[in-house]
């Protein structure tokens, strides 16, 4: 919980719907070589998965070239993370490795992770247009959808491809040459 908001459901599992898959499919040429946040009901189908309890992304080498994230979007009180630590670890592996990756997060342009590690380092970020985007929750996509909004962040150097497959889910805004100061 933050900002005096609730969590919506105790459910970490809320695993990406298929237009969204085939989209970030598209970008990747067909191949996710790695879904860090993977769950038994997720239909990403990456070459590698890293799935709780068992596989813990955030401790896992992200060494990949294309990297699919989902990140869980609230507090883990057991792991003691928040979805800052994914984005950092985003931000890490796309320094060290030049790995193309695209996440989908909640939409959060004043937090100071956004600042850090969006801002000055993704190339694009698509506005999805769904207001409340069904999420696939316990194998299911028939729910109330998500109670904020979503973005789909892309960090890569084939932009033409993000926004090709994109364009048709939201409003797509190129970041380079974006001028924002330095957080640390």
């Amino acid at each position: 919980m933050s900002a005096g908001r609730q969590a919506f459901t105790e459910n970490k599992d809320w695993c990406t719907p298929v237009k969204y898959v085939n989209a970030v499919k598209k970008v990747f040429n067909g191949v996710i070589e790695l879904d860090p946040c993977s769950s038994v009901y997720s239909i990403v189908d990456a070459r590698t998965e890293f799935l709780l309890p068992r596989a813990d992304g955030l401790e896992k080498e992200w060494n990949y070239r294309t990297i699919y994230v989902n990140p869980p979007y609230g507090n883990d009180k057991m792991r003691k993370t928040t979805i800052r630590h994914w984005f950092e670890k985003i931000y890490k592996t796309r320094k060290e490795y030049n790995s193309e990756i695209i996440a989908l997060v909640p939409v959060a342009t004043n937090t100071l992770h956004w600042k850090k590690y969006v801002y000055p380092v993704a190339s694009a970020i698509c506005f999805l247009y769904d207001t409340r985007l069904k999420f696939i929750i316990n194998g299911s996509s028939d729910n109330k959808g998500a109670p904020m909004s979503c973005c789909v962040i892309y960090y890569g150097n084939d932009l033409n491809s993000f926004v090709d497959a994109f364009f048709e889910h939201g409003a797509v805004i190129p970041l380079n040459g974006i001028t924002c100061p330095k957080y640390e």
